[in-house]
């Protein structure tokens, strides 16, 4: 290792890149690798691809986002000992500068090699930068298995859950509230699903050694007119989290279900897990010769998009993901060192 890496972790927390405003730190990027004779680099937006082209029989991706959250009062950012501050430091400008420092050292590997740097994972999916290349330069993502480096305390987070939100109408009849019997009140009607809702036992499957967690929650609830009418509509808003064992129209499924009997049932949002993927030999070699823990992936992270397209994938980067997009946001040196240890590792020794 040749780069203070926390200290390059500080010179990108230095470059805001708030999402839609990465364009900055994508100069910044691509400046720097378009310099080496190794790698050949393009650009989309702003989003930075840096691959190698040596003709090995095996391509890995490694992924990381440019942008932020906006800013907490938390710029610039500070090193105190061995330690990073900053908007950025954890969500996942020390991956980042991890990947930069590899893609410009590995002149010699095991394996070819494409760093992805892309643009607004933060916000609205429509506005992805690993979206737009999969949509339109899907040849620069072409690869046996990849790598997102969204922070992960330096453990193996596998695959990722799906998500589904919906929302569910009950119907009433209005009435004044002196009158309440000449009307049919729709916020008491979302009673009974609330309380199963509470009482909902959820599933808690383990796939390749991961135990994935689902669940089912009340995120927003709507209703309600006036303060001496009883309401005729009643909307509640439900979160589904399930594991990547069902697919989408499963879920969808099993969600209604439970909802049981309403007058409106509309999936506002939906997206489909990843599996575990870490019997893949390269992701196994990871994951055994650097003794890394393993832990099933809770939330949903942009290794469904690598799924979607058939492509194994895990989540491994430096940070503990609790302090991602708070005022406090840090990642320690030791976590940066590891990640760059790990996968120097495997790039430059394969499976």
């Amino acid at each position: 290792m040749t780069r203070d890496l926390l200290q390059l972790a500080a010179d990108l927390v230095a470059v805001p890149s708030v999402s839609l405003d990465e364009g900055e730190l994508a100069d910044l990027v691509e400046g720097q690798l378009g310099q080496c004779d190794h790698l050949i680099t393009e650009r989309l937006g702003h989003n930075v691809v840096a691959r190698t082209e040596f003709g090995h029989d095996q391509r890995m991706v490694v992924a990381g986002h440019l942008d932020t959250v906006p800013e907490n009062d938390n710029l610039p950012g500070r090193i105190e000992g061995d330690r990073l501050y900053g908007l950025g430091a954890c969500d996942m400008k020390a991956t980042v500068a991890v990947m930069i420092a590899l893609a410009e050292e590995l002149t010699e590997t095991a394996l070819d090699v494409t760093w992805v740097f892309y643009e607004a994972e933060e916000i609205a999916a429509v506005h992805n930068g690993l979206r737009r290349l999969f949509a339109e330069r899907p040849d620069l993502l072409e690869c046996d298995v990849a790598v997102l480096g969204e922070p992960t305390s330096a453990m193996i987070e596998a695959g990722c859950q799906g998500t589904l939100r919906a929302r569910v109408t009950f119907e009433g009849r209005r009435a004044h509230t002196a009158r309440p019997w000449m009307g049919t009140n729709a916020i008491h009607r979302l009673g009974d699903l609330l309380v199963r809702l509470g009482q909902y036992e959820a599933r808690r499957p383990s796939i390749d050694g991961c135990e994935y967690r689902e669940a089912i929650q009340s995120v927003f609830v709507e209703g309600g007119s006036a303060g001496n009418v009883v309401p005729d509509r009643a909307v509640l808003t439900v979160n589904h989290r399930f594991a990547p064992d069902r697919s989408s129209d499963e879920a969808v499924a099993h969600l209604r279900e439970v909802v049981g009997e309403c007058d409106g049932f509309e999936v506002t949002d939906l997206a489909a897990g990843a599996p575990p993927s870490v019997s893949h030999p390269l992701i196994a070699s990871l994951i055994e010769r650097n003794r890394l823990p393993v832990n099933a992936k809770l939330g949903w992270t942009d290794v469904a998009r690598f799924a979607e397209h058939g492509i194994p994938a895990v989540n491994f980067g430096a940070g503990d993901p609790a302090h991602a997009h708070t005022r406090g946001e840090f990642v320690d040196r030791g976590d940066i060192e590891l990640v760059h240890g790990a996968l120097r590792d495997l790039v430059t020794k394969g499976a």
